[in-house]
């Protein structure tokens, strides 16, 4: 008898402490700080003094989850069913619109994997990696790669952002006998009620105070909660999250029961009201509407009046030579609207002949980056540059340069609209050691690049092109570091078989042939300023280097230096690790060739590609022969192939040794 008054008891105590551990029904009439029931995640918080749940803050790509810490758990015998009813409110925080929240029941609490924007904290682009979920969504962003029907929308979820069903926010009003549509983000209170039991999901909306629909807004028959969580055991709860715009999400009560009979109400008057952002700019008499009315007439006339002034003074000048380029032309208003008004957030760099900023342009499918580069205008030369890009780039068409894309001329301003090569110039890999040092075969690709330009720019182009300014920062680099050649701001055409008609000495100095300026450019002085950016690249050096002592100051005689002593390969990038030897003396060679002081010894740039590849052998030739590695006057009286007149050998033995030695005197 005593064993059996017993063993009542501690049956009794067993089942009273199973029925506190496991609460199958709960209400939430707003929310306590101190209540530990809700268990959060993330941004999500409730919030001092106003007893809301609020999932997300004012910050983007944010997640915030709410659920309840104990988990539901079904008997065996029992059905696995529930019902929830909740009151929540989307609340604008800028112009800007941003994403919804969900309810969800799920099997974890982990949500490893799980992403902002669109995906609610819940899942992934490829669902749901770590957590099954069922969700019941508030969706307030039309996005195409989830098939969302509209921007006001509400959606069933299963372990995807892809809704199994949806429909546009509404409710069936008794009264009026008909569906009205709401508006989620409206800011006002929305109760929600979920009801699943069997397989059925019914899903449905009301303003507050009004009574739950007698139809619902979406219902699902083919959903198997336990095979969906796999098993009888779910936690629910609330998930919302941000992208680059944001909304408030908030839940204001919260009611939740295994069985729709059982679900107590929420006390609509105890609960709180939604926290709104407070609007300072409220007007508070209708004078003071009138004078910020007239104050805005004013600055408006104002503002049209500095308009017309500026569109009059800064009017695009456009003439007759111009008909020819009309395709590629562009208005000053799109070039300014691409780079943001030429911001300083834009800038890419300065060159010899003016800034270069990154600009945006819209095209038919997508948006198409651009460098729009100002041409500094100094008179006549400022046009003459600005000319000589846009007839030098109209007709070439070769992978190795930088497309020429448009241009667009103001009174005070010359602009070149050119491909954006994202990874910038390659004199910043070589020279800026906080930037990724490239290894050697991306360096040997991109010299293979570049000389492939230069021969088509010689014989393949449609006339002769002299680039004259062969250097490492005029190589820009595209998204796959392809070397492209760019900057033709000082190039020159001429026709097959004739000579160039200039003999202005132009160029950048350690990179200038000699014989420039007696008997001005020509495809050799391309050639030996490729052959000094050939040792530039290898070596990680500038052509003349002042600061450093005499035996390394200039980069072609240290080179030559280095082949004297134990090893060509001392002349080598120290960074560089990984090469190959045969590759690196090659090119070393080559660019020694190509820098010849004698301009017939020099190779074109046909041999130069072949030698590059391995196609043709080089010839045999030292440091010590004739014109290799030469650097001061003397060096002309060794070269017996190279005829000039005395005033002329002069000139040009005094160029060569003020330029490399850096005497001008």
């Amino acid at each position: 008898m005593v064993r059996r008054a017993l063993l009542g008891i501690i049956w009794m105590i067993y089942c009273v402490c199973t029925s506190f551990q496991q609460e199958t029904s709960f209400v939430f009439n707003g929310f306590d700080q101190g209540d530990h029931r809700i268990h959060l995640q993330g941004s999500a918080r409730i919030l001092p003094k106003k007893d809301v749940l609020q999932l997300t803050n004012a910050t983007t790509t944010q997640m915030g989850r709410a659920f309840f810490e104990q988990p539901i758990d079904f008997k065996p015998s029992e059905p696995v069913s529930f019902s929830t009813h909740f009151v929540c409110a989307l609340v604008h925080v800028a112009e800007a619109g941003g994403h919804g929240m969900a309810f969800f029941v799920s099997h974890s609490t982990d949500f490893k994997g799980a992403q902002p924007t669109r995906y609610f904290g819940l899942f992934n682009p490829n669902g749901s990696a770590s957590t099954r979920v069922l969700a019941v969504e508030l969706d307030i962003t039309k996005t195409i790669d989830v098939l969302d029907i509209n921007d006001n929308h509400v959606g069933v979820d299963v372990n995807s952002p892809k809704s199994m069903v949806s429909a546009s926010a509404s409710y069936f009003s008794v009264k009026e006998g008909r569906k009205i549509d709401m508006k989620l983000l409206s800011g006002d209170p929305i109760q929600v009620w979920v009801d699943y039991e069997g397989t059925t999901l019914n899903v449905s909306l009301a303003p507050l105070g009004d009574q739950k629909p007698s139809r619902p807004l979406l219902s699902s028959t083919s959903i198997n909660l336990s095979e969906i969580v796999q098993g009888r055991r779910i936690f629910v709860g609330f998930s919302g999250s941000t992208g680059s715009s944001v909304v408030n999400q908030y839940v204001l009560g919260w009611s939740f029961s295994k069985s729709m009979a059982s679900l107590q109400k929420i006390d609509i008057s105890k609960l709180p009201k939604v926290p709104h952002p407070s609007n300072k700019n409220k007007y508070k008499s209708l004078m003071y509407d009138v004078l910020l009315g007239l104050l805005a007439l004013f600055v408006l006339g104002i503002l049209v009046g500095a308009y017309m002034y500026r569109r009059n003074l800064y009017a695009e000048v456009r003439e007759e030579w111009e008909n020819v380029y009309g395709p590629l032309r562009y208005s000053y208003k799109s070039l300014y609207k691409a780079t943001k008004g030429f911001s300083r957030n834009e800038f890419l760099g300065r060159g010899g002949f003016g800034e270069v900023y990154k600009g945006t342009l819209p095209r038919s499918i997508e948006l198409r980056e651009v460098a729009v580069k100002k041409v500094a205008h100094d008179g006549e030369q400022g046009m003459k540059q600005f000319v000589a890009e846009i007839v030098c780039m109209k007709s070439l068409k070769h992978r190795s340069l930088v497309p020429l894309l448009g241009y667009c001329r103001r009174k005070h301003e010359l602009l070149l609209v050119s491909e954006y090569m994202p990874n910038g110039s390659l004199d910043g890999y070589l020279f800026n050691h906080d930037k990724p040092t490239l290894p050697w075969w991306r360096r040997f690709a991109i010299l293979k690049d570049i000389a492939l330009a230069l021969s088509y720019l010689h014989t393949e182009a449609d006339q002769v092109v002299i680039h004259r300014d062969i250097k490492a920062s005029n190589v820009l680099l595209d998204a796959e570091f392809n070397g492209r050649l760019g900057d033709f701001g000082m190039s020159r055409l001429y026709e097959r078989g004739a000579d160039p008609t200039t003999t202005a000495a132009v160029g950048t100095v350690g990179y200038m042939a000699p014989e420039i300026t007696t008997f001005g450019p020509s495809t050799g002085t391309d050639v030996y300023a490729f052959g000094v950016f050939l040792l530039e690249v290898t070596c990680g050096r500038r052509p003349v280097e002042p600061g450093l002592p005499a035996a390394k100051r200039f980069l072609i005689k240290w080179v030559c230096e280095c082949w004297r002593g134990p090893s060509l390969l001392d002349a080598i990038d120290p960074r560089l690790t990984d090469f190959s030897s045969g590759e690196v003396e090659r090119v070393l060679k080559v660019g020694l060739l190509c820098a010849n002081l004698v301009p017939d010894a020099r190779p074109s740039m046909e041999q130069v590609v072949q030698y590059l590849n391995g196609n043709l052998a080089l010839p045999e030739f030292w440091p010590d022969s004739p014109g290799i590695g030469a650097l001061t006057p003397t060096a002309f009286s060794q070269l017996p192939s190279l005829s000039l007149s005395s005033s002329s050998a002069n000139n040009s033995m005094f160029i060569t040794h003020s330029i490399l030695d850096g005497s001008g005197r």
